[in-house]
C-alpha cells in the first residue's frame, strides 16, 4: 500500500440514528497500525438509585464540531503516532444499552491509543456543547456534566 493512500484521517460525526461499534473501528483500522482502540459510552438504566428510561441529547451542531476537530488535533500532537481517529455521538433518543458515544484510535502500538481515546472522551466531556437529559419514570433532568469547564466557572 502506497503511504498517500493512508494519510491520517479524522473522522467526526454527530448523528441522531444509532452507532455502530463496527462501523466506527472499520473507520480507522490500518496497515500500518497495530493498535485499535475503541471507548464506547452506552445508557444504563439507573442514575443514583432512580430507574432511568432513555437518555435525551442536544448540540449545539457547528460548535461541537470545531471542539471535536480541535481535540483530534490535540491528540495528533500529544501522540504524534496516531494514525486515525473517530468521534461519533449520537443525538436525540438514546434507549438503555445503546452507544451514545463512540470514540476510535488506531496507532502503531496500544499505548499511544489508548491514551489517546481516554484523553478524547475526557476532553469531549469536558469542552463539547452536548447536553444529556435523562428521562427517569417520573421526571427527568438535565445533567450538568461535571467536567465542563463552563459548569465550574463563578457565577
Amino acid at each position: 500500500m502506497d503511504e498517500n493512500e493512508d494519510t491520517p484521517k479524522d473522522f467526526i460525526k454527530l448523528k441522531s440514528e444509532k452507532l455502530s461499534v463496527d462501523e466506527v473501528s472499520e473507520l480507522v483500522v490500518s496497515p500500518y497500525c497495530g493498535a485499535v482502540s475503541v471507548f464506547i459510552g452506552t445508557t444504563r438504566n439507573n442514575f443514583e438509585g432512580k430507574k432511568v428510561i432513555h437518555l435525551e441529547y442536544e448540540a449545539y451542531t457547528s460548535m461541537a464540531e470545531t471542539e471535536i476537530k480541535k481535540i483530534c488535533r490535540d491528540v495528533r500532537q500529544k501522540w504524534p503516532s496516531v494514525k486515525h481517529i473517530a468521534v461519533y455521538h449520537r443525538l436525540g433518543v438514546v434507549p438503555i444499552t445503546e452507544a451514545s458515544v463512540i470514540i476510535a484510535v488506531s496507532s502503531p502500538h496500544r499505548a499511544e491509543s489508548l491514551e489517546a481515546v481516554t484523553y478524547c472522551i475526557n476532553t469531549l466531556k469536558a469542552s463539547v456543547p452536548i447536553w444529556k437529559k435523562e428521562i427517569y419514570e417520573d421526571e427527568y433532568s438535565w445533567k450538568e456534566n461535571k467536567e465542563c469547564f463552563w459548569a465550574n466557572s463563578e457565577k
